[in-house]
C-alpha cells in the first residue's frame, strides 16, 4: 500500500525497517530514486540536450533508450523489490529549452501518464511520481489532474532543471503552492533541492525549512541526493551542515523529511569523504536516509546499490537499517 493510498483511508504510516532482523548484505528493499524516460521526452530530448540554453552537455547514458523492462531486469538482478519512478515530464518545460515547445504542457501530461501507467501495470514493482516545474502554471494542474489516481503517489520536482531560485520570493511562493497542492493531495514530494547559484547551500536549506517544507502538510518530503546533485562538493557539503544545524534546533522538522543516497557517493568516492558523509549522517540522524540509486545514472544496481553502499563505514546496524529503510510502506 503507497502513502496515498493509506491516507485516502485515513492510516497514514512512515516505516523503516527493522534493522535487527536485516543482514547487511541483504539486498536494498526499495530504491527511492530511479528515471525511466516515456517515448514522447526521449524525442524530444534530442533538441532539449542541443538546446542553446543547456548549461552542460547530457551525458550519454540520459539519451539511451531504455526501458521499463530494462530497470525490472536489473533490480532482479540486484534483489530490489520495489523502486520509486520519478516522471522525467518536468525537463518538457525546462527554461533550459530554447526556444520553448509550444506543446511543452501537454508534453509534460503525457510523460506522467506513461509514468503513471507503469506503476499501474507494475503495482508490486514501481512507484510513480509526477514530474512538474514549480514555476509553471502546469504544476498546480497536473497536481489536480493526477491527486485522485491512487497510481500517481508522489511529486517530483527537480530545481536545477526548472530555473527554480530559492532566493527568490517570487520563486519561493511558487514552490510552497506546489508542496500545499502535494501535502493537500496526500502525494509525498522528492526534491531536487540544488539550485543554479554558486554558492548553494545552507542559506538555502534554511529558507527551504522556514518557507516551504511545513506547507507538505505532513507528507513525506525526500530530499534528493542528500541536498546537492551527486557527489560530494563544497556546497552539498553546506547544504548538509545547514540541515544538520536546522534539524539540531528543532528535531520535530525530522518526523517527515528524509535524505536519499543516490549518487551522493560512488564506488572512487575517497575513504575520508565517506567518513565524513557518515558523520553527517549520524548527526542528522542514521534513520532520515533511504537508499537511492539514479538508474540509469548509477550503472547497474547491483554495483551500486551493493558495491558503493558497502562502502560506508556504517555500524552493521546502521547498515541494515539504511539498506532496508522506506520512507513509506
Amino acid at each position: 500500500m503507497t502513502f496515498k493510498l493509506a491516507a485516502l483511508t485515513g492510516a497514514v504510516a512512515i516505516a523503516l525497517a527493522a534493522c535487527a532482523t536485516i543482514q547487511p548484505a541483504a539486498p536494498v528493499a526499495v530504491d527511492h530514486h530511479v528515471h525511466v524516460h516515456s517515448p514522447e521526452i526521449l524525442a524530444f530530448l534530442p533538441g532539449y540536450c542541443s538546446s542553446l540554453g543547456r548549461v552542460g552537455a547530457c551525458p550519454e547514458v540520459f539519451l539511451k533508450p531504455l526501458t521499463v523492462d530494462d530497470l525490472l531486469a536489473d533490480m532482479d538482478a540486484a534483489g530490489v523489490r520495489r523502486a520509486w519512478m520519478m516522471s522525467t515530464a518536468y525537463l518538457a518545460e525546462s527554461p533550459m529549452m530554447v526556444p520553448p515547445r509550444p506543446d511543452a504542457a501537454q508534453l509534460v501530461h503525457t510523460a506522467n501518464a506513461f509514468t503513471v501507467t507503469q506503476a499501474r501495470t507494475h503495482p508490486d514493482r514501481l512507484v510513480a511520481f509526477i514530474g512538474v516545474n514549480p514555476l509553471t502554471p502546469t504544476a498546480l494542474s497536473e497536481i489536480a489532474r493526477w491527486k485522485d489516481d491512487p497510481f500517481a503517489t508522489g511529486v517530483k520536482i527537480h530545481l536545477t532543471n526548472s530555473g527554480v531560485d530559492l532566493r527568490d520570493p517570487a520563486d519561493v511562493a511558487h514552490l510552497a503552492a506546489v508542496f500545499r497542492a502535494a501535502g493537500q493531495a496526500h502525494m509525498p514530494i522528492l526534491i531536487h533541492m540544488r539550485t543554479r547559484a554558486a554558492d548553494y547551500g545552507a542559506q538555502d536549506v534554511r529558507i527551504f525549512l522556514e518557507q516551504v517544507l511545513p506547507q507538505a502538510a505532513g507528507v513525506p518530503v525526500i530530499i534528493a541526493h542528500s541536498g546537492g546533485w551527486g557527489g560530494l562538493d563544497d556546497n552539498t557539503w553546506s547544504a548538509m551542515q545547514g540541515f544538520a544545524d536546522a534539524l539540531t534546533e528543532r528535531p520535530e522538522l525530522k518526523q517527515n523529511l528524509y535524505f536519499d543516497l543516490a549518487q551522493t557517493f560512488k564506488a572512487d568516492t575517497s575513504q575520508a569523504d565517506l567518513t565524513r558523509l557518515v558523520a553527517m549522517m549520524r548527526r542528522i540522524g542514521v534513520d532520515r536516509f533511504v537508499p537511492g540509486s539514479d538508474w540509469p545514472f548509477s550503472g547497474p544496481l547491483d554495483g551500486y546499490l551493493d558495491g558503493a553502499l558497502a562502502r560506508l563505514p556504517l555500524t552493521p546496524t546502521e547498515a541494515s537499517m539504511v539498506r532496508g529503510a522506506q520512507a513509506f510502506p
